[in-house]
């Protein structure tokens, strides 16, 4: 398996303190309107997914699908993770290029 870079962009966003995670966290940091960037689960549940999904259009934040709960967890030095928020801008704009380049790959 190859390195994730998406999933190493997050560990930077971790120990920058820039990082809300667990529904609760991540939900809190939208609504608020500091998360620039929610990453959910491709394995949350379609309960989980329709709530950001719904939440981040309405407060107009960047959502994307990546990875496992226990991938995002794991790159985030947490047990699994469901969602996250990345509450810096340029971190976020650093993972959203990761994120970009992979699916184009």
């Amino acid at each position: 398996m190859k390195p994730d870079k998406v999933l190493s962009m997050l560990g930077i966003a971790a120990k920058a303190n820039s990082i809300a995670s667990g529904e609760f966290m991540t939900e809190q940091t939208v609504k608020s309107g500091e998360a620039f960037l929610v990453i959910v689960a491709e394995d949350a549940s379609d309960n989980t997914k329709k709530m950001f999904r719904n939440m981040c259009e309405f407060y107009e934040t960047k959502l994307v699908f990546y990875g496992t709960k226990e991938s995002l967890g794991h790159s985030i030095g947490k047990e699994y993770r469901a969602s996250l928020a990345v509450t810096n801008e340029g971190l976020a704009d650093a993972v959203s290029k990761k994120l970009a380049l992979i699916t184009t790959e």
